[in-house]
Formats: structure tokens, sequence, C-alpha cells
């Protein structure tokens, strides 16, 4: 039943989580501490991201610049758009704060890992994913809070000043993602031989923020505002945007005359959102607002995308093994 859902072990813990932000939040002198230690986890996080990544799949990937600007353009513009267009029929259904997550989500870069995995596994184009993927992070760290500013926090606070929001996500994300960058000809041996310690320690780093968000967001009252009608509300909303985004994402780059495995590379990292990324950034935006009522959308669009991609990958894989054996 659970590989039916697509339920792997960290989608269960993101659950989990929240059920115990809800039970027992983190609060008070403690929440500081853990936000604390939750910060440096993260800088750790993306030190070994940079690590991770190939020079030369990069160098290999780069050179596909059109296959990169349309992934730009539907992860930066059509994302934006869709979200905005949304905004009067979603803000009145789903209130202010459920809302303004529902646009960050739109603002985030794609995903890394998950955009790699199903291109490889659906054989598409796995080089000039990895550098489409990663070059969205990376451009994301600095169009995100612009974006944010302009059409979210621009309207709360006219004097409020994307700069040191920037400067902030590139000390925690950018630097330690550069550093790793550079000393992957020592880090990286050392993480292909702990690779289930590597792993743990990356979820668990993006388990320890979304506890914190929620515990948060608990101590405010977040489920005396969310009800169960909203949340089927939210769930129907990430469904919606997805199905669209996926049909885009799936047509676009046919009639632009890209191969099959350039057209699966555009699919994967041009229709998904990073909860790895979008939860730290969150953080530093949206201090004073409710962040757990933010974060709540990307949760659950970061769940459905994985389902439906799953699926979709699988289907793929198995095409192209029939055509194969023709």
């Amino acid at each position: 039943m659970l590989k039916l859902l697509a339920l792997d072990r960290f989608t269960i813990l993101l659950m989990v989580m929240v059920v115990l932000a809800s039970i027992v939040p983190v609060s008070g002198q403690a929440a500081y501490y853990f936000g604390i230690l939750t910060t440096v986890a993260i800088a750790i996080l993306f030190f070994l991201h940079g690590a991770k990544l190939s020079r030369e799949a990069v160098v290999q990937g780069i050179m596909h610049w059109k296959l990169h600007a349309l992934v730009f353009a539907l992860t930066f513009a059509v994302f934006p758009i869709l979200g905005l267009m949304a905004k009067p029929i979603l803000e009145p259904m789903l209130g202010r704060e459920l809302y303004w997550g529902f646009l960050f989500m739109c603002f985030l870069p794609s995903t890394v890992q998950s955009s790699i995995a199903f291109t490889s596994v659906a054989k598409g184009n796995v080089a000039s994913a990895v550098c489409s993927a990663s070059f969205s992070n990376i451009i994301g760290m600095f169009i995100t809070p612009i974006l944010v500013s302009i059409f979210i926090l621009g309207q709360l606070k006219h004097d409020f000043d994307p700069t040191a929001s920037i400067i902030q996500i590139t000390l925690l994300l950018f630097v330690p993602f550069v550093l790793g960058q550079i000393l992957r000809p020592w880090v990286f041996p050392k993480m292909q031989k702990i690779p289930s310690l590597v792993k743990a320690f990356d979820q668990g780093s993006i388990l320890m923020v979304v506890y914190g968000a929620f515990s948060g967001a608990v101590v405010a009252g977040l489920w005396k505002v969310v009800s169960f009608n909203t949340l089927m509300l939210l769930i129907l909303a990430c469904s919606v945007l997805l199905t669209v985004i996926m049909l885009l994402a799936l047509y676009i780059p046919k009639w632009m005359g890209f191969n099959k495995e350039d057209q699966i590379a555009i699919f994967f990292c041009g229709s998904k959102k990073t909860l790895a990324s979008g939860v730290p950034m969150a953080q530093i935006l949206f201090i004073g607002q409710p962040l757990g009522m933010i974060v709540l959308p990307i949760m659950i669009f970061h769940q459905i995308q994985l389902m439906v991609c799953g699926v979709i990958a699988n289907y793929w894989s198995k095409q192209a093994e029939v055509k194969e054996k023709e």
C-alpha cells in the first residue's frame, strides 16, 4: 500500500514531524537553541550538496543552453505567473497566509536529487538534468528573495529590502555549496564510503527545519486556523497547479523540437519545486510571519509531485525498454 502511494520513509517521517510538533512543540528558550542547531545543520547540508555535484557533469550539461533556458522559464516565470493568476480564487478560499505559502512555493527553484533521479529512471538526459537542476537552485537563492519582496512582503512592508535576505541566504546556502565544490576532491570520496549516513543527515536536516517551523506555527495556533476543508482545498490547488505545469513541461519541449531524452529532463526539472531549499529560505524571508502556514503548501506539493513523477518515470522507463528490444 505504501509503495502504491509512493510514500517512502522520508515522507512518513515528514508527517511524523508535523504530528510531533502538534503534540510536543518546541518553544521558548529551547526553540532558540534548536533554531541555532538547525541553521548549522542546513549549512552542512548545502556543503554536502556542493561536494556531491560532479564538475564533469556540469561541463557536459552546461553547453545545452536552450534546455536550461526553458527550464529556467518554467521555474521562475511560468510557475510565478500561474500563482499570481490564481490569487482571486485562492486567497478568499485559503486565506492570506496560506496563499502566501502557495505563491512562495511558485517562486522556489527546482529540486536537485529527485529531478536527477527521475530523469535517470526515465532514460532521459541525466547530464543536462544535473546541470539544470543545480543551476536552478543556485540562481534561486537570489531570484526567490526578490520575487518574495516584490509580490508578498512588498505589500506588507513597503520598506522591505531583499538585499539583507539575499546576503543571509548566500551565507547559509550558497557559500557552503561553493565550499563543498572546492573541497569535492577530498570530501566526496569519503561521502561515498558512508552513503547511508550522508542520506540520513540530508533528510534529518530537513526534518529538523520542518519540526521547528511547525512547532512555532502550532504555538501560534496553526490548527485553529487551518480547518480540514481548507486543507483539502489546498491539496486540490496544489494538484491542479502540478497538472497544468506538467502539461506545459510536456508539450512545449515537443513543440520546440527537443529530442526525447531532453524532453524528459525538461519535464522533471521544470515541473517540480524544492522542499530542501524552500524551508530554510522561508525561515529567513518570513521572520515574524506564520511560518508553518507558509511552508505547508510546499510540503503538500512536494509529496504530490513525488507520487506523480514516480509513476510517470516508471512508465517512460518501460516504454524505453520496449523500444530497445524492438
